[in-house]
């Protein structure tokens, strides 16, 4: 294990490339691919972030300008409550995908990345590379799903 500096500036310990579980057949991880998986994390959060601060404060805008419909006809009133409830699940989704992203980095630095957190197994390498907040092998996806 290495200690490294993580994306809130303390020092954690971060995995060795080659304690990464992989599924068979795949290549072990190198610390370039671990490397370029953590950048694309870490930037992702910064731009999450920095879209989240947007349509926070776009949304506290709507919340104050929002009179109850004072004025405004039914049509109108309608659709700010719309423009609202769509900005308002919007932030909710990049809240959700913000905590997902910095999940995949405490999971790095803890040692967990890449196991699935249902059954324990790889989640496979592949997967993660195209995927890399994911924390359910693709059974366990499938079945999660299905439910």
């Amino acid at each position: 294990m290495a200690v490294k500096a993580n994306s809130t500036g303390q020092s954690g310990v971060e995995a060795d490339a080659d304690t990464l579980p992989v599924r068979p057949g795949e290549d072990p991880w190198t610390s370039e691919e671990v490397a370029q998986v953590r950048a694309e994390l870490e930037d992702d959060i910064a731009r999450i972030a920095e879209e989240l601060q947007f349509s926070e404060s776009d949304l506290a805008g709507l919340m104050r300008d929002y009179g109850g419909g004072s004025g405004d006809d039914s049509a109108d009133t309608g659709g700010k409550v719309l423009e609202r409830e769509q900005n308002l699940t919007l932030t909710q989704n990049s809240r959700k995908l913000l905590e997902q992203n910095q999940r995949a980095l405490e999971r790095i630095d803890s040692g967990s990345y890449g196991r699935c957190e249902s059954c324990g197994e790889p989640i496979g390498k592949m997967r993660l590379q195209a995927f890399p907040r994911a924390t359910l092998c693709v059974p366990c996806k499938q079945k999660q799903e299905r439910r």
